[in-house]
């Protein structure tokens, strides 16, 4: 998907909410577990019950690589599932040697057909540079998390600059807005000024609304750019928000709610 098919789709949807289908069986409604393929089941009923208000469905591989072979046949028939309008995402947060990460890109590129994957940088542009090269794929490298940790690393002081803005001002130069995200979390809002300075053109995949507390007005008002710049990914509170037979229609009426939402922040 380019990045013009994508800015078109937010505006059509008047949405930019990424669903994340972080289906841990665990917590599914009991009454699915009957299904041959109860993780399918479960993310199918979601996908049809938001897609009319999101743009983007953002699939943890760990949630599908826990379960072995069925777990993976599962994520490859969700991906099949997905409508061709909404941009999917692998968060695999994948990186490697060269030769690995052409695998990586690979396998979810061609095999699972996925628009974007997540990409750690610690290793470096030729553990990056795999994935870029794909046309009208993504990458998404992890620029600043939504997790507590992110002071360990990310935050610290290097130099003049601290580690995360390296990572943004380093890596921009590897690839293009045309074919490079960065996921920024939005439990930093304080950041996300600064952060627009360092890369005002950029696709943004934010993590950390709902069940982590990040503000939806403070980041779109924030962080929002000309082509609207942002994707954020809305995980628990949207696909756990309901526990009995009707859970996707639980789902939906929280989608509808972020989109009714992001409806008034999109210019």
């Amino acid at each position: 998907m380019t990045r013009k098919q994508l800015a078109e789709h937010i505006k059509a949807q008047s949405s930019y909410l990424c669903v994340g289908l972080d289906t841990d069986i665990s917590k599914i409604p009991r009454h699915l577990l009957s299904h041959t393929d109860p993780v399918f089941e479960f993310n199918k009923q979601i996908i049809d019950a938001t897609k009319d208000h999101c743009v983007s469905y953002k699939i943890n591989t760990a949630f599908y690589e826990s379960q072995g072979l069925k777990g993976w046949e599962a994520m490859e028939k969700t991906v099949n599932y997905i409508p061709s309008t909404h941009f999917t995402i692998a968060d695999a947060k994948r990186g490697d040697i060269g030769n690995t990460s052409s695998q990586y890109a690979k396998a979810f590129f061609e095999v699972l057909n996925f628009d974007a994957i997540t990409v750690a940088p610690y290793m470096g542009e030729d553990s990056v540079r795999p994935f870029l090269e794909y046309k009208n794929k993504w990458t998404i490298v992890l620029g600043l998390t939504s997790n507590p940790g992110a002071k360990d690393f990310e935050l610290q002081q290097t130099g003049e600059e601290r580690l995360y803005e390296k990572v943004l001002r380093t890596v921009a130069k590897w690839g293009s807005t045309e074919n490079l995200m960065f996921v920024i979390g939005a439990t930093q809002p304080e950041e996300f000024i600064n952060i627009r300075s360092i890369l005002p053109d950029h696709f943004f995949l934010v993590p950390g609304v709902g069940f982590q507390g990040g503000s939806l007005k403070e980041i779109s008002e924030k962080a929002m750019n000309k082509d609207y710049g942002i994707l954020i990914n809305v995980s628990r509170a949207i696909i756990f928000a309901g526990e009995k037979e009707d859970f996707a229609l639980e789902a939906k009426a929280i989608a509808s709610q972020y989109q009714l939402e992001m409806s008034g922040y999109i210019k």
